[in-house]
C-alpha cells in the first residue's frame, strides 16, 4: 500500500474537505448532534475509524487496487463499512437467533476486496489497543484471510455450489465462544423489556413514554409520518403481511440520531399493534432518513446509480441481498422527498463486545468466525439473490477463481494494508482531535 506523504497540516485540510463533502449538509442542520458524534470519535482511533468510512474510501480511491479485481469481482454486493464491531445478533424471519454482519447503512455494489481491507485495518486497530505485537496482528489478519478463503471455496465448489444452507449460520446450536455468548445474551432479552424501556400503559393502551430522547410531534408532522408509513407497507413482501391488524399504529414520536453513524439524521419511532391484542406483543419500528453511502462517491457505475429509487430503497435492497432471511419488517418509504429506511427496533440485538476478548487464541477464533461470516455474506448476494440485474453471476465462484489465481498473495495484500492503514488511522485520529479541540471544524 502506498499512501501519499502529507504533513499533518496538509492531512488536516484533506480531512476537513472530506468531512465537508460527507457531513456538511447534516452538520449545518444539526451541529449539536455532530458535537456528540465527534466527541465519541475522539475517544479512540478505532472510534474515529468507525465514523470515517468517507475518509477511508477517499484514500482507497488513490491507492492502486488491481489485485483480484476484474469485471465481476469489482462489482459485487458489499457491506461498505465492514469493521470488527459491525457484527452482532438478530432474529431472522424464521424466528432463529443469528449472529452475523449487521448495520447495512453503507451497503452498495463494489470491489469485494474493499470490505476485506476495511475489516483488516480494523483488526490492526483493535490489536493495537490490546497491545498486540505487529507479528500477532499479522497472524490475526492472515487468520481472517484464510477463513474467508476457505469458506468462499467451500461455497463455490461444494456439492450444491453456492447454496449457503449447506453451511449453517452461527446460531445457538453452532456458535462458540464470544459469538455464542452474544446469542445467549440476546436470548435472555424480551420484547416486554424493550417495550418497558420505551413505553407505558395509559388508559388501557400502550403509548410511548415522554423523555428519553422522544420528541412529541405536531399534527402536520405526524400526518406526514403516517402517510410515509402507508407507503412503507407497499414495500413489504407478502410473507410479512400475514395479519393486517399488526399494522395498526398506536403512537408516533420523533427522535434525533446522535450515534457515530446516524448524527443529524431525523428519525421516528412508530408503535404498532403486533400479532395479537396482548399489549406485550406490540412492536416498535423506526423510520430513519437513509444516508448516501460513502463508497458510492467512489463508484462510477451508472447501472448501480440508476438501479435505486433513493437511499432508503438502496439500503433495504442491499440488506435483503446480503442477509439471508432478513428482518420481516424491513422496508422503505419517502418523507419530505428523502428516502427512508424502515425496520424493527429489535429486542434481540446484541453487538459483539470486544472489551473482554483479550487472549490471542480467543481473538483468533473470533476473527476466523468473522471471516467465515464475511464470505457467507458475499456469497448470499449474487445471481440467486433476486437482484441479478446488478450482479448477474455467482459471486462466490467469481471470487474463488480470482483468489485461486494468486493464493499466496491474498493474505499478503491484506496484511500490508492492515498495518499501513492502521498506522494512518492512528495518525489521523490525533490530527482530528487537534482540529476538533482547537475549533477548526467549520460549523461547530
Amino acid at each position: 500500500m502506498s499512501v501519499p506523504e502529507l504533513s499533518a497540516e496538509q492531512r488536516g485540510e484533506q480531512i476537513l474537505d472530506v468531512f465537508d463533502t460527507a457531513f456538511g449538509e447534516l452538520l449545518a442542520a444539526d451541529p449539536a448532534a455532530f458535537r456528540v458524534k465527534f466527541r465519541k470519535m475522539a475517544a479512540s482511533a478505532f472510534a474515529f475509524y468507525r465514523g470515517t468510512a468517507c475518509l477511508f474510501y477517499h484514500d482507497l480511491e488513490h491507492i492502486p487496487d488491481g489485485s483480484y479485481l476484474d469485471e465481476r469481482t469489482g462489482k459485487v454486493w458489499i457491506h461498505g463499512d465492514l469493521h470488527a464491531e459491525n457484527f452482532g445478533t438478530y432474529m431472522d424471519s424464521q424466528g432463529r437467533l443469528i449472529f452475523n454482519v449487521n448495520d447495512f447503512d453503507e451497503a452498495y455494489v463494489g470491489p469485494f476486496t474493499w470490505d476485506l481491507k476495511r475489516f483488516a485495518a480494523s483488526v490492526a486497530l483493535i490489536g493495537y489497543t490490546k497491545a498486540l505485537s505487529d507479528e500477532q496482528i499479522t497472524d490475526l489478519v492472515r487468520t481472517y484471510a484464510g477463513a474467508y478463503r476457505e469458506r468462499i471455496h467451500a461455497l463455490a465448489t461444494g456439492a450444491k455450489a453456492g447454496d449457503i444452507s449447506e453451511l449453517p449460520p452461527f446460531t445457538l446450536d453452532t456458535a462458540k465462544g464470544p459469538l455464542l455468548g452474544a446469542l445467549r445474551s440476546a436470548r435472555s432479552l424480551t420484547r416486554f423489556g424493550l417495550l418497558d424501556s420505551m413505553t407505558e400503559i395509559r388508559d388501557f393502551e400502550r403509548r410511548f413514554s415522554s423523555g428519553g430522547g422522544a420528541i412529541e410531534l405536531d399534527a402536520a408532522t405526524r400526518y406526514k409520518v403516517l402517510a410515509a408509513f402507508d407507503g412503507y407497507l407497499e414495500t413489504l413482501p407478502e410473507s410479512s403481511l400475514s395479519r393486517p391488524d399488526s399494522y395498526r399504529v398506536k403512537d408516533v414520536v420523533g427522535r434525533r440520531g446522535i450515534g457515530i453513524g446516524s448524527a443529524g439524521l431525523p428519525s421516528y419511532n412508530i408503535l404498532l399493534e403486533g400479532n395479537s391484542d396482548a399489549l406485550e406483543n406490540d412492536v416498535v419500528i423506526y423510520l430513519k432518513q437513509a444516508q448516501t453511502p460513502a463508497v458510492s462517491r467512489h463508484i462510477t457505475d451508472p447501472a448501480a446509480r440508476a438501479y435505486f429509487q433513493h437511499e432508503g430503497h438502496r439500503t433495504v435492497i442491499s440488506q435483503r441481498a446480503l442477509q439471508a432471511h432478513a428482518d420481516p419488517w424491513l422496508g422503505w418509504t419517502e418523507l419530505d422527498g428523502s428516502g427512508q429506511l424502515v425496520a424493527e427496533v429489535s429486542p434481540y440485538a446484541v453487538d459483539l463486545d470486544w472489551s473482554d476478548i483479550d487472549e490471542v487464541d480467543e481473538i483468533a477464533a473470533v476473527i476466523a468466525d468473522l471471516g467465515r461470516a464475511t464470505a457467507t455474506m458475499h456469497a448470499a448476494a449474487d445471481d440467486e439473490s433476486g437482484h441479478s440485474e446488478l450482479v448477474p453471476f455467482s459471486t462466490e465462484r467469481a471470487i474463488d477463481a480470482a483468489i485461486a489465481a494468486d493464493e499466496e498473495g491474498f493474505g499478503d495484500i491484506l496484511v500490508e494494508f492492515a498495518h499501513a492503514y492502521g498506522a494512518r488511522a492512528r495518525q489521523d485520529h490525533q490530527i482530528f482531535v487537534d482540529l476538533f479541540r482547537n475549533g477548526r471544524i467549520p460549523g461547530l
